[in-house]
């Protein structure tokens, strides 16, 4: 337009028509970015849930530790009083005959529950005078092995 005696400092150019081929390559990259970001924020959620999963199981068995612990406490506490009791009304009964015949009684409670446990198919537990004796034995030098194991000191 310099020959015609003007010109063109600026131009402002308002509606731009790119080929086909052009605007759907740039909507191809512009979908494949947001594909990308949905990705990796799904990912994060993913990550995010089994992180909270994880911790609540392990709270739950943090707790149910906790549970059992108490339980077994309670378990013991009722044995002492039990023992206590059975000795001091009983005349000539020791802390042992006491135990030996609390531990049969928890055999046999132990052996009704688990025939009464629908999901129980077989379950083979020695039985007779001889086998609750053994039972007795067993658990009497199990508490006496970590009784000794508790009190000697590791050199």
């Amino acid at each position: 337009m310099s020959a015609y005696g003007y010109e063109i400092v600026q131009t402002l150019i308002v509606d731009i028509e790119p080929d086909d081929r052009v605007k759907k390559a740039m909507n191809e990259i512009n979908a494949a970015a947001r594909l990308r970001l949905a990705a990796n924020e799904k990912a994060e959620a993913e990550k995010i849930i089994q992180i909270k999963r994880a911790e609540g199981e392990a709270e739950a068995k943090y707790l149910s530790g906790l549970g059992i612990a108490r339980q077994r406490q309670a378990i013991v506490d009722g044995l002492r009083d039990s023992v206590l009791g059975f000795s001091v009304n009983v005349p000539g009964t020791t802390a042992k005959d006491v135990m030996e015949m609390v531990l049969v009684t928890q055999y046999f409670d132990t052996m009704k529950e688990i025939g009464a446990a629908s999901k129980s198919t077989a379950v083979f537990i020695p039985h007779g005078p001889g086998a609750v004796r053994d039972v007795a034995t067993q658990i009497r030098d199990g508490l006496l092995q970590a009784s000794f194991g508790s009190d000697s000191k590791c050199v």
